[in-house]
């Protein structure tokens, strides 16, 4: 696997090809509450938390290298506790938010995603946080930003009944050993790898419960469940 620090313009066009297929997939969506690979969450959900990361970043970003992120990683503490820290405050966040429609908090996420954008190309080399004596810069964290997203479109792919793969997967696998240090990444293709390593299955759902997602019924849908595809957002494994 790739160790090498991913490069500055592919990182760049792979944070914005991912915040478009987020657009794009959320402008598919008929039913906000169909399931999708994220146990117990249904798409609506998974908006929301799409916002709440978008916003979360900026603020790791605006903040660095003082955020609430960094404070956390300087703990140095196992991969496991960082994972049940991050997924604690995935389910508070998500928890408070207004009950909004599917297409607002997927606005609210593009706000927030494109800020960053933004201001990440100036702040490239800061430090973003320092981890078991490492130093990780702003553009280590956005290629993490770059697998948070697109593990997030395949998400929302497979509960609409699409399917995706990012144009330039050899990318996050260098984007995730520099943007997600403390986990690692399992060998074989690249996109599966990322999908694999983040707790998600690449055939989901089963095969004999057909192609996408479950349709018809609401009580086919509710008893479509997952093992947890991961639950750790940025400071754990990379989406939940």
């Amino acid at each position: 696997m790739e160790r090498t620090p991913p490069d500055r313009g592919r990182v760049l066009e792979s944070y914005q090809d991912g915040v478009t297929a987020i657009r794009e997939l959320a402008q598919q969506a008929d039913d906000w509450d169909v399931p999708t690979p994220c146990a117990d969450w249904r798409l609506i959900d998974l908006a929301g938390h799409l916002r709440c990361v978008a916003e979360n970043f900026l603020e790791y970003l605006q903040d660095a290298p003082d955020s609430r992120l960094a404070t956390l990683f300087a703990q140095d503490a196992a991969s496991a506790v960082l994972i049940r820290q991050q997924a604690r405050q995935n389910a508070a966040e998500l928890a408070v938010l207004p009950p909004e429609p599917g297409p607002e908090r997927i606005m609210a996420f593009g706000v927030s995603a494109g800020a960053y954008a933004d201001l990440m190309p100036d702040m490239w080399d800061r430090t973003h946080l320092i981890y078991r004596g490492t130093k990780y810069t702003v553009g280590d964290h956005a290629g993490a930003a770059c697998v948070e997203w697109h593990l997030h479109a395949w998400d929302m792919a497979r509960a609409v009944g699409a399917g995706y793969r990012p144009r330039d997967p050899d990318l996050l696998v260098s984007a995730w050993h520099w943007g997600v240090p403390h986990l690692p990444l399992s060998s074989g293709d690249a996109w599966e790898s990322v999908l694999r390593s983040s707790g998600r299955s690449p055939s989901w759902p089963d095969p004999d419960e057909g192609p996408g997602r479950a349709r018809g019924r609401r009580g086919a849908r509710q008893a479509l469940r997952r093992p947890p595809a991961a639950s750790g957002g940025s400071a754990g494994r990379p989406a939940r």
